[in-house]
C-alpha cells in the first residue's frame, strides 16, 4: 500500500499535509457504475410510482427471507441444545440403571439385609395347596 500523502512546506515555514493527486476527480468505480446504469434518468420526472408495488413486494420477500433464516438458525440452536441434553440424560439413565441392576442382585440384597439381622433361607420354598 502506497502512502497517498506528501508533506509540502508552507510559505510560513510550517509543514502541511496534502493528499497526492490520484486519478481524475469523479473517476471512481461508483461513478462509472452510475453512468453506465444511468440512475439519474429514473428520477428526472419524479419518483416512479408505477414501480412502487414491485419494490415493496421485493422488500417484503427480502424481510421474509431474513426472518426465515433467523428462525431456522434459532431452531437449529434449540435442536443442538436438546440433543446435548438428551445425551446427558441418556448417560444418567444408563448409570442409574446399572446401579439399580447391581443393587437388586440376590447377593447384594443378602449383604444389605444381613445388617438388619435377616438371613437367607437355606430351605427351598414349598407350595401350599388348599382344597375347597
Amino acid at each position: 500500500m502506497e502512502n497517498s500523502f506528501r508533506i509540502e512546506p508552507k510559505r510560513d515555514n510550517e509543514t502541511r499535509v496534502k493528499p497526492k493527486p490520484t486519478k481524475e476527480p469523479g473517476k471512481s468505480i461508483f461513478s462509472g457504475i452510475e453512468k453506465r446504469l444511468k440512475l439519474e434518468t429514473y428520477f428526472e420526472e419524479g419518483f416512479p410510482v408505477q414501480y412502487l408495488p414491485k419494490i415493496l413486494f421485493v422488500m417484503l420477500l427480502g424481510i421474509l427471507y431474513i426472518g426465515n433464516t433467523h428462525h431456522a438458525e434459532k431452531t437449529i440452536r434449540e435442536i443442538n441444545r436438546a440433543q446435548s441434553e438428551v445425551e446427558d440424560l441418556r448417560a444418567d439413565y444408563t448409570t442409574l440403571k446399572a446401579d439399580v441392576m447391581f443393587a437388586s442382585k440376590q447377593s447384594e440384597v443378602a449383604r444389605r439385609v444381613r445388617e438388619l439381622g435377616l438371613r437367607e433361607s437355606i430351605d427351598p420354598p414349598f407350595k401350599i395347596v388348599v382344597d375347597r
